[in-house]
């Protein structure tokens, strides 16, 4: 239980869209982490014994939603070492060792520590090396620490070689394979699941590799069945309109990164019957590829066919994005944290980039990163939105987003599951920070 409080003189987005602002709005959070009144501050009646915080002149959001993370790097260039062919199987048995794991626990933890401390009360994890993000959840479950909402995925499925193997994937390269994968990682206590459905950018063997269909159709088949018992949703990392199709006639829930979508991938956004609900949606991640396409190589380290395949996918994910708010389909926010210049500080870049380079409105962003994303991960009855009834997921800010996306780096009070961090610390990665906010 956490100590009851109110909040008054906010004003209040609604995040539904539209520009509209609640001024003059008290929120009062209960002892069980509920939001029990949200409206105005005339007729509020706040109960004796809460705590009241008088936050005149401040702006008041639902807490932001990471529907694609990963917790095992902190967003630096990823050391050659990870991605080289010759050295990819030893540093994915060293990570899953005994003593790796110590390591990825205290990185996941230190990670989703950052992420909450700007804002961020809900992750959803697309790979992880092992079980490292799992521990954290049931930890933060027990009330052992403090984190965000975290549904955690486990290692990834992929094919032998395919886009994160091995480092952070069980190889399935069958039907069977794929199957088992998935059991042994919702037996661990996963509850989202994620498919590499096609090459991928980092370690792509060629220019136009990313994007290349990779796991089967039929492994992939197997996977949302196998998922969809259990009711969890499964993700496809998919960046070719091939990849994409095939993934959602498998039955996959979400696409990941995503790129031009042809009439069958339209359709099968709006009507999915193999989904787990009927339809699907799409996470794009722009702060994955726009780095390294935006910076010089001479900053970034990757070479030309890293580049290459960035602006190709890139260009597909714009695309994508353009074509599914036309046509109605879902748009949530995901960042890709952990990957190359993508730290874990920085998911307002992201709705920043939506609005510059993905056409939404700074409204639609909040969006997509609020009650699109809870209605995406089938959470739209307890998160997204502030309201009562639902959880005391906040974010206190000094700007008025809405203005400028720039005014969720650094929030003024955080609050996850009705607890208060009054004093946000953040670990920023000042040398990345400058080099991004160059373009």
């Amino acid at each position: 239980m956490s100590t009851p409080f109110s909040v008054s003189g906010v004003s209040v987005l609604a995040t539904d869209g539209t520009e509209t602002v609640h001024t003059g709005w008290t929120v009062i959070v209960g002892a069980m982490g509920t939001i029990e009144y949200a409206g105005p501050d005339a007729d509020a009646s706040v109960p004796a014994g809460y705590r009241r915080l008088d936050r005149t002149g401040k702006y008041l959001i639902p807490g932001l939603i990471n529907a694609h993370a990963h917790l095992f790097s902190d967003g630096r260039p990823l050391a050659k070492i990870y991605l080289r062919p010759d050295t990819k199987v030893a540093v994915a048995k060293v990570l899953r060792s005994r003593l790796g794991q110590v390591m990825m626990r205290r990185r996941a933890t230190n990670n989703a520590t950052t992420q909450l401390h700007t804002g961020v009360t809900t992750i959803r994890t697309v790979g992880d090396v092992a079980t490292e993000v799992i521990a954290l959840r049931d930890r933060i479950s027990r009330g052992e620490l403090l984190g965000p909402r975290l549904l955690p995925s486990g290692p990834l499925l992929a094919i032998t070689n395919g886009h994160g193997a091995p480092q952070i994937a069980r190889v399935a390269d069958t039907p069977e394979q794929a199957s088992a994968g998935t059991r042994a990682n919702l037996t661990d206590g996963a509850r989202s699941i994620k498919i590499s459905a096609t090459g991928g950018v980092t370690d792509a063997k060629g220019i136009g590799h990313a994007g290349t269909p990779e796991m089967s159709e039929e492994s992939m088949r197997a996977v949302c069945a196998e998922a969809h018992t259990k009711g969890v949703l499964v993700a496809a990392h998919a960046q070719s309109t091939e990849g994409v199709r095939r993934a959602l006639r498998a039955g996959v829930d979400t696409i990941e990164h995503g790129s031009s979508l042809d009439q069958e991938c339209i359709e099968l956004f709006l009507d999915n019957p193999a989904s787990l609900r009927g339809w699907s949606a799409l996470i794009p991640t722009l702060q994955a590829c726009l780095p390294l396409v935006k910076l010089d190589q001479s900053i970034t380290g990757v070479d030309d066919v890293v580049r290459a395949n960035a602006t190709l996918v890139l260009d597909e994910m714009v695309a994508g994005i353009g074509t599914a708010r036309q046509h109605g389909i879902a748009v949530g926010m995901g960042t890709d944290s952990g990957v190359t210049y993508v730290s874990h500080s920085n998911t307002w870049r992201e709705l920043d980039h939506l609005v510059r380079f993905g056409g939404l409105t700074r409204a639609e962003a909040l969006q997509a990163a609020t009650r699109i994303n809870a209605r995406i991960l089938g959470m739209e009855a307890e998160i997204g939105s502030v309201e009562a009834g639902k959880a005391a997921d906040l974010v206190l800010l000094d700007e008025n987003p809405l203005d400028g996306l720039r005014a969720l780096e650094s929030p003024r009070t955080v609050v996850v599951r009705g607890t208060l961090i009054e004093s946000p610390a953040i670990n920023r990665l000042p040398e990345i920070d400058a080099q991004l906010d160059s373009f």
